[in-house]
């Protein structure tokens, strides 16, 4: 009867020490997906800012701003300007 006893306890010191691993693996990987999903956000902001940043420094009145302020640029005369027709013979 001790046998059994000691084999029952032991299966149960086992039964244990697997639960606790287990829950404790659960735990660490919850918080591995937690910081994924952080990650991820931070991610998902950063790149909206930088879109947002983009279409500012690709709107047409910017450009034409720093073209005429940096560069010195400015648009040619009328009588300046040529058309040219496309390979298809259209403008």
């Amino acid at each position: 009867m001790t046998r059994l006893n000691l084999f029952l306890l032991a299966l149960l010191v086992a039964s244990a020490l697997a639960l606790v691993t287990s829950r404790h693996q659960s735990r660490k990987l919850f918080i591995e997906i937690e910081r994924g999903q952080n990650l991820a956000q931070q991610y998902k902001v950063e790149w909206d800012q930088l879109q947002l940043e983009q279409s500012t420094w690709a709107m047409p009145g910017r450009i034409e701003k720093v073209a005429r302020e940096k560069l010195q640029l400015v648009p040619p005369a009328a009588n300046r300007i040529q058309v040219i027709a496309g390979a298809g013979g259209r403008l």
